[in-house]
C-alpha cells in the first residue's frame, strides 16, 4: 500500500562538504523547473548533473538543457525499451508518446540518425542510456534492442563520447555485445545491477559502475557486495531520479538533491569517510564524461 506521503518530496539532507555530480538523472520527469531542481541540488553540494535522454524527443531536450545550463551535461540515446517500440509499435503508449504504429527497421534507423547528430554536439558528453532490458521486453523485442545497442556503441566510439549502459536482467548479453563490438574508452554501467563477480569483470575491463539509491534497499546485499569490491576509481553515484529514491525515503519522489543520502551510505559500505567518497566520485564522474 503506498504511504500517505508518497508524493511528498523528502527533506533536504545535510550538505556535502565536497561537491559531487549526479551521474544520471531525468530532470524532464521531475516536478518543478530545471532551475529549481539545480538550485536545490547545489544547496546540498550536488553541483553537476548528467541529464539522460531515453528517446529522440528526450534526447533533444537533454541537449538543449545542457546547452542552457553550465552545471548540466547531456547523454542522448534510445532506451533499450524504446527500440522495440519503434520497430514493433507501442499500442499502449507506455513511453509517454501515445500509441505508435510499427515503424520497422527504417524508423529505427531514422531515430538512430538523429541520436548520431545529437551525439556530435559539444555539450553532449555521453551516448546513453542504451543496452539491453529483458525485464520489460520479451523475446520478440530482443533483436531490435541488440541492433540498437550495437549502433549506439559505434556512435559513442566515433564521437569519442562515454557510453552509458542500461542493463536489466541481461548481464551476460550486455558484456558479450560490449566484447564483440569493442567498448568505448569510457563505459558507464548506470544503476549498476550486477553482483560482486560481475563487478570484478567490469573492473578488469575498466568500466565505471554507477550506484543509485537502491544500494540502500534492504534486499540489495548483492549491490553492496559489488560496491565493496569495485575499485574506488571506477565508482560513480547517481539518482536515476525520479526513480530509486534511497532509504528511508523509498517510494517517494527522487531528485538530484538526494545524492548525499546515497553517497553517505556508499561511504559506509566502503568504510571510508564521506569526504573521501565524494572526492573520488567527483573526480571519477569528470573523467568518465570528460568535462
Amino acid at each position: 500500500m503506498p504511504s500517505k506521503n508518497a508524493d511528498v518530496p523528502p527533506p533536504p539532507p545535510e550538505p556535502l562538504r565536497v561537491p559531487v555530480a549526479d551521474s544520471h538523472t531525468h530532470l524532464d520527469m521531475q516536478s518543478g523547473t530545471v532551475e529549481e531542481g539545480l538550485a536545490k541540488a547545489a544547496a546540498v553540494g550536488v553541483t553537476t548533473v548528467v541529464q539522460v535522454g531515453c528517446d529522440v524527443r528526450g534526447s533533444r531536450w537533454a541537449a538543449e538543457t545542457a546547452a542552457a545550463h553550465d552545471g548540466v551535461h547531456a547523454a542522448v540515446a534510445l532506451h533499450p525499451n524504446e527500440a522495440p517500440r519503434i520497430v514493433h509499435g507501442d499500442p499502449d503508449g507506455w513511453s509517454r508518446q501515445g500509441a505508435r504504429a510499427p515503424g520497422g527497421d527504417t524508423a529505427l534507423d531514422e531515430a538512430l540518425t538523429e541520436i548520431d547528430r545529437l551525439a556530435a554536439l559539444a555539450h553532449v558528453r555521453g551516448v546513453g542510456e542504451t543496452g539491453l532490458d529483458y525485464f520489460r521486453t520479451g523475446p520478440e523485442g530482443m533483436a531490435a534492442q541488440e541492433r540498437s545497442f550495437r549502433a549506439h556503441i559505434e556512435i559513442a566510439k566515433r564521437h569519442g563520447k562515454a557510453l552509458v549502459i542500461h542493463d536489466r536482467e541481461a548481464h551476460a548479453d550486455v558484456l558479450r555485445v560490449l566484447k564483440e563490438e569493442g567498448a568505448p574508452e569510457r563505459t558507464v554501467f548506470h544503476c549498476y545491477s550486477g553482483d560482486a563477480a560481475m563487478a570484478e569483470i567490469c573492473a578488469e575491463r575498466g568500466y565505471f559502475m554507477s550506484f543509485a539509491g537502491n544500494v540502500t534497499f534492504k534486499n540489495a546485499q548483492d549491490l553492496r557486495d559489488a560496491l565493496a569490491v569495485a575499485p574506488l576509481e571506477l565508482v560513480l553515484v547517481e539518482t536515476d531520479a525520479p526513480f530509486l529514491t534511497p532509504a528511508p525515503y523509498r517510494g517517494r519522489p527522487n531528485a538530484p538533491y538526494l545524492i548525499p543520502v546515497t553517497l553517505r551510505a556508499m561511504a559506509e559500505i566502503r568504510g571510508i569517510d564521506e569526504d573521501a567518497m565524494a572526492t573520488a566520485v567527483s573526480a571519477n564522474t569528470a573523467r568518465a564524461f570528460a568535462y
